[in-house]
């Protein structure tokens, strides 16, 4: 997960309201209990020693939602009374709505809720060309068409001469679209950087598509068994998006495994735990986060200064370092500030038992 756009969350200090709102149901009575949630929170909020204009500036912001449609979820980050980030949810959050006041914000959930979405181009090919659709959690969008030549597509049942020949022109009309949509459909990935391209159509189709796309992208290539009048091509598209996702989290996690083992002169390229991760940080060689939620060491509690790189497993340990303001603070959450700061991406895992305690990292030197 890039995590550039936290950078806003980052550049005021705390203390934080951060508030994760499910948006998942929806009923007549939806408004009115969005209303509810919105006292809910505010009064959360409060009660942990929110200022009144954060609590208010909450409330004003999960009211606007009675009457969105969101599929999942939104999470909102305050301060000083005004929502700083909003961004949406591509799951719900998990136990329901929930709010927390803390010196940072707290966006370590946002690694599993709002994190690995892959986007995916579904194009739905037949023997004239092809309409394309954009999809991620959020929805679906139209994405463009490609035509291709409309005569002749259908074959005949005759042996005559003759109609061996028409059924040559067929062919290759068909062969003229496949080229013609493939070339469509690569520049859609390319416009859209889309991380799947899901193909819905008969076989034949699916495959000659698939063959005439640039060989760079062929990794990216889905051939949806259902058509698209099936009510099983939502699962299909959906199975191929989490079996992307895994088989990412998988692959970096290989690479951690590798990494952290000690070379000849006894130095690794990964650590984990927190007071080896605390050093990294503070030295910027953090190059990839790597956060299991549950972790028993994600909320552990470390010390933070008013810097991103000023973290410490012990309050005496900043000041050592000259920092006279310090803050407990959640690792998870001071860990990925730090990320933040050196523009270092974060993976969530749910490998139980790598990395070890839940926090580890790809270093960028050893």
């Amino acid at each position: 997960m890039d995590l550039a756009y936290l950078h806003p969350l980052y550049e005021h200090p705390g203390p934080w309201a951060s508030v994760y709102v499910d948006t998942s149901r929806h009923t007549e009575g939806t408004p009115h209990e969005r209303e509810l949630t919105a006292q809910a929170m505010a009064g959360a909020l409060a009660e942990q020693g929110a200022d009144e204009a954060t609590c208010r500036a909450v409330r004003s912001a999960i009211e606007d939602l009675r009457h969105s449609s969101e599929p999942h979820g939104r999470a909102l980050f305050a301060r000083a009374g005004e929502v700083v980030l909003d961004p949406p949810l591509v799951r719900p959050p998990r136990g329901g709505d929930w709010a927390e006041w803390a010196p940072l914000p707290r966006v370590a959930p946002l690694l599993e809720l709002a994190g690995e979405d892959p986007v995916c181009v579904v194009a739905y090919v037949d023997r004239k060309g092809a309409d394309f659709e954009l999809r991620n959690a959020l929805g679906r969008e139209d994405a463009g068409s490609v035509t291709g030549r409309q005569w002749p597509v259908h074959r005949t049942g005759s042996a005559d001469w003759s109609e061996r020949h028409f059924q040559l022109r067929v062919e290759n009309t068909w062969e003229h679209n496949a080229a013609e949509i493939a070339d469509a459909l690569a520049v859609c990935q390319e416009e859209t950087k889309a991380d799947l391209l899901i193909l819905v159509g008969d076989d034949r189709e699916r495959r000659s598509v698939h063959e005439r796309l640039p060989k760079r992208l062929h990794a990216l290539v889905v051939e949806a068994p259902h058509g698209a009048g099936s009510r099983l091509l939502d699962e299909d598209v959906e199975r191929a998006r989490a079996e992307h996702v895994a088989r990412q989290a998988e692959a970096e996690l290989e690479r951690f495994r590798a990494a952290r083992s000690p070379d000849d002169e006894g130095r690794a390229g990964a650590v984990e735990g927190v007071p080896a991760l605390v050093e990294a940080a503070r030295e910027h060689r953090i190059d990839e986060l790597l956060i299991r939620v549950d972790g028993p060491d994600a909320h552990r509690e470390v010390w933070i200064g008013e810097d991103p790189d000023q973290l410490a497993v012990r309050r005496t340990d900043l000041k050592v370092l000259g920092e006279q303001h310090s803050w407990p603070a959640r690792a998870d959450d001071a860990l990925i500030r730090s990320a933040v700061a050196t523009d270092a991406p974060a993976l969530s895992v749910s490998e139980q038992e790598v990395p070890v305690g839940g926090l580890g990292a790809l270093l960028r030197w050893k």
